[in-house]
């Protein structure tokens, strides 16, 4: 018993002296992601992506509901306006925007 808890112990003391791996932090400006960015996953997976603009707009209304199914038509709506060439430029907030004006 007495070997256990040594063992334990020195697994613990030597846990404990390795150097902690910090992650990288990134900060990405929501406002300024292009479809080209947002399509091509160059700031994440477009779903993730999505997933936190739908939250953002959602808290600006103060709206805490989550219609599953129109999100996923919004996002099928976004994906489709972004992967046509001549909109990679366009902000990814711009296109939401502008596609909920209509």
């Amino acid at each position: 018993m007495r070997t256990c808890f040594t063992i334990l112990g020195t697994l613990l003391l030597l846990l404990s002296s390795l150097p902690a791996h910090a992650q990288a932090q990134i900060t990405i400006d929501a406002s300024k992601i292009t479809c080209d960015q947002f399509v091509h996953s160059k700031v994440g997976n477009p779903r993730i992506v999505a997933a936190w603009l739908s939250g953002f707009y959602h808290g600006q209304k103060g709206v805490t509901t989550v219609d599953m199914s129109a999100f996923d038509e919004n996002v099928d709506q976004l994906e489709k306006f972004c992967y046509d060439e001549k909109n990679f430029h366009v902000r990814v907030m711009d296109a939401i925007e502008r596609e909920t004006k209509k």
